[in-house]
């Protein structure tokens, strides 16, 4: 659990870094060869982070100390105090009709999945914000008369 938390707090730590340099940096300034050498680098080892060392991490944890494998069947609740408790440990049933049975590695990889897309959704909003960030609306503020109505030119 400790390995998680903290490479949650390392790949928050390097989105802070990426956030404070956009804010300080005036978007269009040319980089130098060492700057893009070590934007490089700081831009792999935040992918690294977030697509390989998190994801590990969570499946380790699952694994291991959770022990959220194949032969448990049911819905594990977690690490909460009452780790051990799973619901829908007889499997789901249908009426009579049928059964689902559900073991707990099902649910450590449908987490991990959701760790994935929220990562590359974050990951894309990112690329957006970073590419329109100093940029004004282009809308041009159309002139008013003294009642609030925007003034029709002529074309004289």
């Amino acid at each position: 659990m400790v390995a998680f938390i903290a490479s949650l707090i390392v790949t928050g730590l390097l989105i802070g870094g990426v956030r404070r340099v956009a804010k300080r940096r005036a978007p269009g300034t040319p980089l130098t060869w060492g700057e893009g050498i070590v934007a490089a680098i700081y831009a792999f080892a935040l992918q690294l982070m977030l697509y390989g060392v998190v994801p590990d991490r969570w499946l380790r944890w699952a694994d291991n100390d959770l022990q959220w494998r194949t032969d448990k069947l049911g819905i594990p609740t977690g690490p909460l105090p009452f780790k051990h408790h799973l619901v829908f440990a007889d499997g789901i049933t249908f009426f009579g009709r049928g059964k689902i049975v559900v073991n707990a590695q099902i649910l450590r990889d449908i987490i991990v999945a959701t760790i994935y897309i929220v990562f590359l959704v974050g990951q894309l909003a990112f690329w957006i914000w970073w590419q329109r960030r100093g940029k004004r609306s282009e809308t041009p503020e159309l002139e008013t008369s003294a009642y609030g109505r925007p003034l029709v030119r002529g074309t004289a």
